[in-house]
């Protein structure tokens, strides 16, 4: 005999009451467990992407692997938010695609702060007036954020997280239609990222860089004839309605952050370590360089090379490896790499991004 939809609702009611309890029981653990820390950081970032990594593995489905992830995600936020109001900064203001990997990272329950610039989140990290800081660090079609890497050069923050976001760009605006608009706004990468559809949809309007996209939702609210390229969110912010969605020219389009803190994080079985190198100027330098890596079985998932502004064509190399500064293999190839670099600076070691 088929289950009525009575009883349905009703299996549903008492799980939901077993999951109320459940959860309750887990948030009293995090805080017995937060005390047992001695009342330090809340926020573990190599911890958290054990957690997660195993709601992965256990999941037998329906729900996708990415849909445990946000719960658990809040989850751990909510349970974090009773021991520790994490404070981190991000490039803002409200509503840019820097505050949306803040939430996919941290959790809705998590007190974000936006700061006008990149400069500007490095300072509240490296002061000590946020915890963290995420900043951006590449897209997958415009590449690499240059004040991003430039400001990894100096600081003195280490980076203990990534998050790698799907960027969906919207045109937004109060104008009648897009034949009203005569003006676009948005940021730099964003532009680039939406330069083919713009060609064929919008080819005689002007395309105006601004500091954020959250910034160029506001300028076109006081516009009707100007347009922003942002995120839904920041069309909702500033009173904007949709006139396009995903107008992204590559649909795999990714932007990768990086989380910024005092410490890097401990080892979480799986793991990225970030390096700043320089060569000396002789040939075959920078073949010489990468061999520890080969020789002590480390892989190097990602080189970008820019200006040292030291002199006239020096460069530094930004270098990603696969495993923890702390894992043997991957601490003789750095004790290799810093006898034969000019200059090396390990940026941090932390968990792959989910």
């Amino acid at each position: 005999m088929a289950t009525s939809l009575n009883d349905i609702r009703r299996k549903i009611d008492a799980l939901d009451a077993r999951l109320v309890q459940l959860l309750s029981v887990r948030a009293r653990l995090a805080q017995q467990a937060w005390q047992a820390k001695g009342g330090t950081a809340a926020y573990k970032p190599e911890r958290e992407a054990q957690v997660l990594r195993r709601v992965r593995e256990l999941n037998k489905g329906p729900l996708s692997g990415a849909a445990l992830n946000r719960l658990f995600t809040e989850i751990m936020s909510a349970c974090r938010a009773l021991e520790d109001q994490l404070a981190v900064a991000y490039l803002g203001p409200a509503g840019t695609f820097s505050e949306e990997a803040v939430i996919r990272h941290f959790g809705s329950a998590t007190g974000s702060r936006p700061h006008a610039s990149i400069d500007d989140v490095f300072r509240a990290v490296e002061t000590g007036a946020a915890g963290y800081g995420v900043v951006p660090v590449e897209n997958s079609t415009e590449g690499a954020v240059g004040r991003t890497l430039d400001l990894l050069l100096n600081t003195s923050a280490r980076i203990c997280g990534e998050v790698n976001l799907p960027v969906r760009q919207c045109l937004m605006s109060n104008a009648r239609s897009r034949g009203a608009i005569r003006t676009v706004y948005s940021h730099t990468q964003s532009l680039g990222q939406c330069q083919q559809w713009l060609a064929r949809h919008l080819p005689d309007v002007e395309r105006i860089a601004v500091v954020s996209n959250a910034e160029a939702a506001r300028l076109a609210g006081k516009d009707r004839s100007a347009a922003a390229i942002a995120s839904r969110t920041a069309a909702t912010l500033y009173g904007l309605k949709l006139l396009a969605r995903n107008i992204e020219d590559d649909p795999k389009n990714t932007t990768r952050f990086a989380v910024i803190g005092a410490e890097s994080a401990a080892p979480s079985g799986r793991d990225k370590t970030s390096l700043i190198l320089s060569t000396r100027n002789v040939p075959g330098a920078v073949h010489d360089l990468l061999t520890p890596l080969a020789k002590h079985g480390v892989s190097m998932t990602r080189l970008e090379s820019r200006p040292a502004r030291t002199g006239r064509w020096e460069y530094v190399f930004y270098i990603d490896i696969e495993g923890h500064q702390l894992e043997p293999r991957v601490a003789r190839a750095l004790a290799a790499l810093g006898r034969k670099a000019a200059y090396l600076k390990v940026l941090g070691s932390y968990p792959v991004a989910s």
